[in-house]
């Protein structure tokens, strides 16, 4: 039996080791933190629970996946609720649009609010993003490629793609579909989960739609904390260890630079046939590899380029919002005015648009009786482009985040609180402060992203964002199977 260290139990950490034990190997999870999780981890504090990493769940199937690896179920696991609308966009003219579950719903809503030519390419719109998900998802998301020419290896599907318009640009394939600007924003923002304004995005990406405006939003009964803790009980119960509070310090390698196991901050060196890394690919390359020179996109400095930040404003208070959902989407006038700002000036956002998602709505746990929690998003530079100095910047920016809130009809009677930056993200090992790694740029997508292997350094496999497939829960849940795909070519 094939022993396999896991350094971090992150969703993609945590779904390797479900489908490494299911593999039967012997599995060894390290996290320094004292609970599953990584960036989907959660904060105690006064007497309220936030979910401190991703917001926003779907696709749930590919939670199900890792699970089954491990002899459970998402059915055994996981109690999740649909949230119908799955996000109220609120927009500067005063007026809402919400993102209906299902086509009929949807369609209705868009048919209600802005008028029947836009209800009738809503219809198209759907056929158009389901047969986009059938072409990329198998073949081009949920795989592992050696070399760029792999991508030949299903021309039908690329043919398809191309056919489709999938390397067209995002922003003006919507506006091609549709008349209202509301609906340009609604169905183009999820373009900043891959790092990239609405009209730099390549139409692939309008995947991401798919998966939350029609296949649906959902929020487990717990908090989103209980993704990451069905996934390690699972692996647990299949028969893998947990070691919590354990920072691996090391990558030990022998006289041919193969792997062969973790150093840990107690002093202990954990032999394996293979070690499975999810930390951020730039600090992996930095603290155990400063030998070996980093891929081209994983260094700023060598070409790559980074995803933008976020300022996250966790807050419990006094008083439950009205006319609010889970979700909630606040847009400003500016658009792609915004996104210059962003992304090419460095600056904050002269006009930014926000999420507000309040957990509290839907968990029982999240804060005491009358008190709400608020998870306030606001994207920001990234630290390599960024022209912010966050330690003088910290108090402006609670100060303009809580004005903010009090404008839109939030309650703002702040019980306890937690301003996370974008040198907050750095200091937890995250290149550039951006939690959200690579941008999806097509030199940083599929196989021109860093790979999970580097064939200098064999016996070490990476997963998370910052390598294949991407940013994101439906991407860093197949990462894990993806990795232990790779040890399972390694050690058999």
């Amino acid at each position: 039996m094939s022993h396999v260290v896991v350094v971090g139990a992150g969703l993609a950490g945590l779904a390797a080791a479900c489908h490494l034990v299911g593999d039967g190997h012997r599995v060894t999870v390290v996290e320094r933190e004292q609970v599953p999780g990584g960036r989907a981890g959660r904060l105690t504090q006064d007497g309220f629970t936030f979910d401190t990493g991703p917001t926003v769940l779907t696709m749930p199937d590919l939670i199900d996946r890792p699970l089954r690896a491990a002899g459970s179920s998402l059915a055994q696991r996981l109690d999740l609720q649909l949230l119908d609308p799955a996000y109220r966009g609120f927009f500067a003219d005063g007026s809402t649009l919400d993102v209906r579950h299902g086509h009929a719903a949807m369609r209705e809503e868009i048919h209600r609010e802005c008028g029947s030519v836009d209800a009738a390419a809503f219809d198209e719109f759907v056929g158009w993003l389901r047969r986009l998900y059938l072409a990329e998802m198998p073949h081009f998301i949920d795989r592992n490629f050696d070399r760029p020419t792999d991508l030949l290896a299903r021309p039908r599907a690329a043919a398809q793609l191309l056919g489709m318009g999938g390397f067209g640009r995002l922003g003006p394939m919507i506006r091609r579909r549709f008349t209202d600007e509301r609906l340009h924003r609604l169905f183009s923002f999820q373009a900043m989960y891959a790092g990239l304004a609405p009209d730099d995005a390549l139409a692939i990406y309008a995947v991401i739609t798919y998966m939350d405006s029609i296949e649906g939003v959902f929020f487990p009964r717990g908090g989103m904390r209980a993704v990451p803790e069905a996934l390690a009980g699972a692996a647990a119960d299949a028969g893998a260890q947990f070691r919590y509070g354990t920072s691996v310090t090391d990558l030990l390698r022998d006289f041919s630079g193969r792997v062969r196991g973790v150093a840990t901050d107690d002093g202990e060196h954990v032999a394996a046939d293979a070690v499975v890394a999810t930390v951020d690919l730039p600090t992996a390359y930095r603290w155990w590899l400063p030998d070996v020179r980093p891929p081209r996109a994983v260094s700023g400095l060598l070409g790559g380029r980074y995803s933008p930040s976020c300022v996250v404003w966790h807050l419990g208070v006094k008083g439950v919002p009205e006319g609010k959902v889970h979700h909630n989407i606040h847009f400003g006038h500016e658009w792609a005015g915004a996104f210059e700002d962003l992304l090419k000036k460095g600056t904050l956002m002269g006009d930014p648009s926000r999420l507000v998602t309040v957990h509290s709505l839907d968990d029982e746990e999240a804060a005491p009786e009358g008190h709400s929690t608020l998870y306030v998003l606001e994207p920001v530079p990234n630290l390599e482009v960024g022209r912010v100095d966050w330690e003088a910047q910290r108090g402006p920016m609670r100060e303009r985040l809580l004005t903010f809130l009090d404008a839109a009809g939030y309650p703002t009677d702040v019980v306890t609180e937690q301003l996370v930056t974008p040198n907050d993200w750095q200091a937890q090992g995250m290149a550039a402060g951006t939690p959200f790694a690579l941008a999806h740029t097509f030199p940083q997508t599929g196989p021109f992203r860093p790979g999970n292997v580097d064939r200098r350094v064999p016996g070490l496999v990476f997963a998370g964002s910052g390598t294949v497939p991407g940013v994101g829960v439906p991407m860093v849940l197949p990462s894990g199977r993806l990795a232990a795909e790779r040890v399972r070519q390694l050690v058999g």
